[in-house]
């Protein structure tokens, strides 16, 4: 057994936590994936998968953490039954074939209990799971306490010094422990005038100072992340903060691909980053190449070449088809979040000076040509996507593409139609009219399930419906 300071200095001496270890043009120490989304966990082959991608762009660790596989919360005292705990043992072999930390983590807030007997007996549920993976060969182990109702800072606080003590502190070779704290993103932490709240100020001030914290930014799914507010968060805590980056993971809008690259991250030092990927593990691959490359040198981050890499690697032959694809499936948004940047591209420009020159009576007829040709060369695009692309990836982005040639349909409809009322043709704009809501009734139906340029193609039907309307 070796002692706390010896295990702390091996484990810093590898990822220091210290800011004046790395500079902000080397690499974050810590830079992977979290498993961490709601929904169906990825199968082990697609872990396995993941083990390796993460190898060949220089990602070296994985959180196991999802949130939907039972034995990691709803049921995290229960010991993982036997054909489980085989595909985690080869999960496990091939991270560290792939020199992948295999950070295995439990999230227990549910129903934890901190005193008494009960609160003994959860203690030793958790260090005999944390003893089973040991035995399986994890030495980077996680506690989570995200999206729980339960605001015991302090209680929370002890019960992961616990672990480190007992645990980490008596295993060999294990690194300090990662954690997520009930207010994970800074907006969450602090009241009006930026006062710490009274939990996130217990945990911060009760958690040993070993153990690595992870947030969200400045809310769970942050547009960004500067400089500035990392240091405010990391103000708060008196310790360097990791991140979880919510993108492009797409649980709170399964409908929707979030094929952009990661922009907008700090500059200066971190310990870790770790990014959310979506349920679907091969169309996550565009947005994780580029946090790839973001991870290996902050400073020097050049957004739209990693993104115009991640395609080019990822796609081949194809990759100007999906970049024309991906172009319109970047941005995500609910209620109460927004992220990715906004769809569309050239699409989207020319669109915009189409209505300009709309409004400010101008020749539209050339800018109506690049628009048709834009749509044109989009539905070859996705033709051709639609028949050449494997099936690994078609089985994830099939319901998307099919929307997307729907709306593209749909566009060229609304270009006639604008053709038409400019040549006064009430009867062809008649037609066209009604073939166009029709069409527009279907793509709003289908969007329940797959959605794409909600913002950009689809409005432009909703445009010129409107425009038309105002005409009459």
């Amino acid at each position: 057994m070796k002692l706390k300071k010896v295990i702390l200095a091996g484990v810093l001496a590898a990822f220091s936590l210290s800011a004046a270890n790395f500079p902000a043009s080397a690499a974050i120490p810590m830079r992977g994936i979290v498993e961490g989304f709601y929904g169906t966990p990825w199968t082990n082959e697609k872990r396995i998968m993941m083990m390796d991608f993460c190898r060949r762009y220089d990602l070296n660790a994985y959180i196991y953490a999802p949130k939907d596989d039972p034995w990691h919360r709803a049921k995290w005292r229960e010991p993982y039954p036997e054909d489980k705990k085989t595909e985690l043992a080869d999960l496990i072999k091939s991270a560290r074939k792939n020199k992948v930390r295999f950070v295995f983590a439990v999230s227990p807030g549910l129903d934890l209990h901190y005193d008494g007997a009960k609160g003994a007996a959860d203690k030793q549920f958790m260090l005999k799971k944390f003893a089973a993976m040991y035995d399986l060969g994890v030495r980077d182990f996680a506690v989570f306490f995200d999206d729980i109702k339960d605001l015991n800072g302090q209680k929370q606080a002890e019960f992961i010094n616990y672990l480190q003590k007992h645990f980490v502190d008596t295993h060999e070779g294990v690194s300090p422990l990662i954690t997520v704290p009930t207010q994970y993103h800074r907006l969450n932490m602090v009241d009006e005038k930026g006062k710490a709240l009274d939990y996130t100020e217990k945990f911060a001030a009760t958690l040993d100072k070993s153990v690595l914290v992870l947030y969200t930014g400045e809310k769970v799914v942050s547009d960004g992340l500067t400089d500035e507010d990392l240091k405010k968060a990391e103000e708060i805590y008196g310790r360097n903060l990791g991140i979880w980056w919510n993108y492009p993971v797409n649980d709170y809008a399964e409908n929707k691909l979030a094929l952009g690259a990661i922009y907008d991250l700090p500059k200066k030092e971190v310990p870790a980053i770790f990014f959310n990927p979506m349920k679907y593990a091969q169309m996550s691959k565009i947005a994780l190449i580029s946090g790839a490359k973001y991870a290996q040198n902050p400073a020097a981050y050049d957004e739209n070449a990693a993104l115009n890499a991640a395609i080019a690697d990822e796609y081949g032959d194809l990759a100007e088809d999906m970049r024309i694809f991906a172009a319109h499936a970047q941005y995500l948004r609910s209620s109460w979040c927004y992220i990715g940047r906004p769809d569309g591209g050239d699409f989207r420009l020319l669109a915009d000076e189409f209505w300009q020159k709309t409004k400010g009576e101008e020749d539209t007829a050339e800018t109506w040509q690049k628009l048709f040709d834009e749509t044109e060369k989009a539905q070859r695009a996705t033709e051709k996507l639609l028949n050449k692309l494997p099936e690994k990836y078609l089985a994830e982005c099939r319901p998307q593409l099919l929307q997307f040639e729907r709306i593209l349909r749909a566009d060229k409809v609304a270009l006639d139609l604008l053709k038409a009322r400019a040549e006064n043709n009430a009867a062809d704009a008649a037609k066209l009219t009604k073939e166009l809501k029709a069409r527009r009734a279907i793509i709003a139906d289908e969007n329940k399930t797959a959605s794409v340029s909600e913002d950009c193609a689809q409005k432009f039907i909703d445009d010129v419906l409107a425009y038309c309307k105002s005409k009459h």
